[in-house]
């Protein structure tokens, strides 16, 4: 179950938060197929000026971060290069698609590996 947490900067994300849960939606599902449409995750934080910092500094206008919680079995297949590698790219389009190419240079993706048996959804663990 792909599950995105999305930090952006207030500024940024409002008024969009509609069309950012869809691109990224689509993002997924243009690397997965249609199947994860229904089972992805997007959440959407947005981050007040003067509450985001880079270098003991405010950061004027920073670029969002994604953490993305993902499998963990997907790092040792064959194609986890290729999987991961289209996840950010797909990703960082959909990102500078809704709130502008300024958020490309620094979007950053990070991949968060869940083990099997370690997720629970409704009062059931999950397992494969």
């Amino acid at each position: 179950m792909p599950h995105l947490d999305v930090h952006v900067a207030e500024s940024d994300l409002a008024g969009r938060e509609t069309a950012l849960i869809e691109k990224l939606t689509g993002a997924i599902v243009s690397v997965y197929g249609e199947w994860a449409r229904n089972i992805a995750v997007v959440r959407l934080f947005g981050v007040p000026a003067g509450r985001w910092g880079v270098g003991g500094r405010i950061a004027e206008a920073p670029s969002p971060t994604v953490n993305f919680g993902i499998k963990e079995a997907v790092f040792e297949r064959a194609d986890a290069d290729d999987i991961l590698g289209g996840l950010v790219a797909a990703v960082t389009d959909a990102l500078a698609e809704v709130l502008g190419e300024h958020v490309r240079a620094g979007a950053t993706v990070e991949f968060d590996g869940v083990a099997d048996g370690r997720t629970g959804v409704g009062g059931v663990l999950v397992t494969s």
